[in-house]
């Protein structure tokens, strides 16, 4: 508490990025982007950033902290992942932009307003990655960061159009979705250049089991030019794995490491 007659000297807002409003044809609908800039972004004119986009981006969702472990991440002591641009897609309706159509009665009846997900990759592909690209400093290198309902979005990309990101952070993927449909596909080979990280915590039989699939499904596809990783995390459940499982997949994606000893990891 401060002292008797001590006044505020100043006082301001302090903010950690910015907040763009896209006018979406695709989706027939406004929507926000938060953007967190590296703090040299202004000063170094010529540099160029990877760009992490991140699903539940709100910032009342996920953009702050994920925002933050890439910060901490970037320190020019701790260098685990290089300084990035994350942009955090906020929500609307994200039961309707992160599923494909279900014929499972119960998901229909639980999320009656799900099954738009082609629109919304349509719209990340054609109008939000476009947008980032023309309005900051970008390198040729993205992220895609989804859980739970966002996992199974970043699923079905990677499934069906691989090509739009370069790394693919998973973390609890809700592949129960239509009764396993989209397990039920042949997978992809993942693209040379690509990285996939699964994660999962504690979460039940269901959500373990269909992540632990994925992964089977996309090592039996695995190119050599690839990499991919499954962790779990079994001290964490679902509603606290991301936070964890996205310092994982930061270390595991990014972090140089010696030869000898990611040969001994």
């Amino acid at each position: 508490m401060p002292s008797q007659g001590q006044e505020v000297l100043d006082k301001k807002a302090f903010s950690i990025g910015e907040t763009l409003e896209l006018e979406s044809k695709v989706l027939e609908e406004n929507r926000v982007l938060n953007v967190y800039l590296p703090l040299g972004y202004a000063d170094q004119k010529e540099k160029r950033y990877p760009v992490i986009y991140l699903l539940d981006g709100s910032a009342d969702e996920d953009f702050i902290h994920i925002a933050g472990l890439v910060q901490f991440g970037s320190f020019s002591w701790i260098q685990m992942l290089p300084e990035s641009i994350v942009v955090g897609i906020a929500n609307l309706d994200r039961k309707r932009d992160f599923t494909y159509p279900s014929k499972n009665g119960r998901d229909q009846k639980e999320l009656p307003t799900s099954g738009g997900s082609a629109r919304f990759i349509e719209a990340l592909a054609k109008e939000i990655q476009p947008l980032i690209r023309k309005t900051y400093r970008t390198q040729d290198v993205s992220t895609l960061i989804g859980q739970s309902l966002g996992g199974l979005l970043a699923t079905e990309i990677l499934y069906t159009r691989p090509e739009l990101f370069d790394h693919y952070i998973i973390v609890s993927p809700s592949l129960w979705w239509d009764d396993r449909s989209l397990l039920k596909k042949d997978a992809p080979k993942i693209p040379d250049g690509t990285s996939v990280f699964i994660g999962v915590g504690k979460e039940g039989e269901i959500m373990e089991t269909v992540a632990k699939e994925l992964h089977q499904k996309l090592e039996s596809r695995q190119t050599e030019g690839a990499r991919l990783w499954f962790k779990h995390l079994p001290r964490l459940d679902h509603g606290d794995t991301l936070h964890l499982a996205v310092y994982e997949a930061f270390e595991a994606l990014f972090r140089k490491r010696d030869p000898a000893q990611a040969a001994s990891e």
